[in-house]
């Protein structure tokens, strides 16, 4: 898979999990979020939680789910990003870490893709 294709995939991963959570009554408030460490896939706003959400698009869970992919080294990444976001976008809101998980064994030709939320993930 091209470099391209692989952006397209993942781009379209993060649309389907924006209106997943769009669904469940979130507000999306930011997308792609980046500072030095990272980037913030997606930030959502809901029941009383901001939640920074990392999207793990595969095709197959041959060499592990979505979830297992965010490894202890990329957790802390994402921690200190949110700390970066929190100290430039100040909330009165719990933060919590989410994961979703996009199973599409077929790509962007999947007719229906698979989605977990694991919330509070980390």
């Amino acid at each position: 898979m091209s470099g391209e294709e692989s952006r397209r995939l993942g781009r379209w991963g993060e649309d389907l999990s924006a209106a997943f959570l769009e669904e469940k009554g979130c507000r999306i408030v930011d997308r792609n979020w980046k500072c030095r460490f990272g980037e913030l896939d997606l930030v959502a706003e809901g029941e009383g939680y901001l939640c920074f959400v990392e999207v793990k698009l595969r095709r197959s869970n041959r060499f592990g789910t979505g979830a297992e992919q965010v490894d202890r080294r990329k957790r802390e990444k994402l921690r200190i990003a949110a700390e970066l976001y929190l100290q430039e976008h100040p909330t009165v809101l719990q933060p919590r870490f989410d994961v979703i998980e996009v199973l599409a064994p077929n790509g962007l030709g999947t007719k229906n893709p698979k989605i977990r939320h694991i919330e509070g993930a980390f």
